[in-house]
């Protein structure tokens, strides 16, 4: 399986975290990625332990959206085009951004982070 993780920071920016997960949704749609390009969000307040959850709200704290990319072995060229594409679009390339491949030491962490949130 050609699986990675796609995570950018927003910092405090819930607008431009928001204006990517509309464009999320759309290419999942549009393209019919299914649970291919999945998504979710680790919101924390300012005062709170690294990681920890806030409020719904996010209000006040970090936002950093996880994207997991979940392709077959044969899909390989498709899964390189999306781990290029999302990164040189807007609004994620105004964002510090991190890829986590299957094949590197953190990736377990980084998946068990990814199943922990909501």
């Amino acid at each position: 399986m050609a699986q990675a993780f796609l995570i950018f920071d927003f910092s405090k920016n819930e607008e431009a975290a928001q204006q990517a997960r509309h464009r999320i949704d759309g290419w999942k749609q549009g393209f019919r990625l299914g649970n291919k390009l999945q998504f979710k969000f680790e919101r924390t307040s300012a005062d709170s332990a690294k990681n920890a959850k806030a409020d719904e709200s996010g209000a006040d704290g970090r936002v950093r959206l996880f994207i997991r990319l979940d392709f077959s072995n044969h899909e390989k060229h498709l899964f390189q085009t999306w781990v290029k594409r999302i990164p040189s679009e807007e609004p994620f390339k105004s964002v510090q951004s991190e890829l986590i491949r299957s094949n590197e030491d953190n990736f377990e962490k980084t998946d068990d982070l990814y199943e922990s949130l909501t």
